[in-house]
Order: structure tokens, then sequence, then C-alpha cells
């Protein structure tokens, strides 16, 4: 597989968490009066993100990375299928499913562990 190719998949699976983020805020959004929920919860998901399932997560690992992709990715799924946004729900899982899959091909994951 190209290297163009490996770095077109890599920059959706960036935005598959951005998409993630955006499906916690809009539960929020939906949820929350307030409107605290927001900004708090993509935060939240930021945060586990960043210690747990990024490349370089400080708590990161074989079992515990994937474990935390599924649980955000899951979660923001459920996330907008509870804020009525069903075919969105589906989408964003499809989306996160493919993307996430084709990044663990070997030519792919080269690019990663490269950097």
């Amino acid at each position: 597989m190209s290297a163009i190719l490996g770095w077109a998949v890599l920059a959706l699976v960036f935005v598959d968490e951005l998409l993630a983020v955006a499906a916690f805020g809009i539960w929020g959004w939906d949820h929350d009066p307030r409107r605290l929920l927001v900004w708090v919860l993509p935060i939240v998901a930021m945060a586990v993100w960043f210690c747990f399932a990024s490349p370089k997560a400080p708590y990161g690992g074989p079992l515990v990375r994937p474990l935390a992709k599924v649980l955000v990715f899951g979660l923001a799924c459920l996330a907008l299928w509870d804020a009525g946004q069903q075919d969105w729900a589906i989408a964003l899982l499809v989306f996160s499913v493919v993307v996430n899959g084709l990044a663990q091909l070997p030519s792919i994951r080269v690019l990663v562990d490269e950097r």
C-alpha cells in the first residue's frame, strides 16, 4: 500500500476521533439545560484518549489501548443514538470500524511506528 494512502487512512482516523468528541458534545447539548456537559463530556473523552488510547498514551498498552478505543467510540455512538441521531450513530460506528481496521494493516502501522 502506498505511503500516501496510508497517511490518508491515518488522517481519517484523526477525523474519526474528532467526530467522537463532537458526538459527546451533541449528547451534552441535548441533555443538559445548563449546557455544561457540552464542554465537560468532550474534555473527558479527550483526556481518556490522551491517557489510554493515543499512540503515545502514558497508560496505554496492548490491552488498554484497544479497550479505551472501543469504549470511547462505542459511547460516542450511543450518545448520538440517545440524542435522536440514529442514522449518524450507525454511520459513525461503521466509519470507526472501517478506518480503525484499515489503520491496523501492517503497511499503515509502520507509518505510525516510524514516527
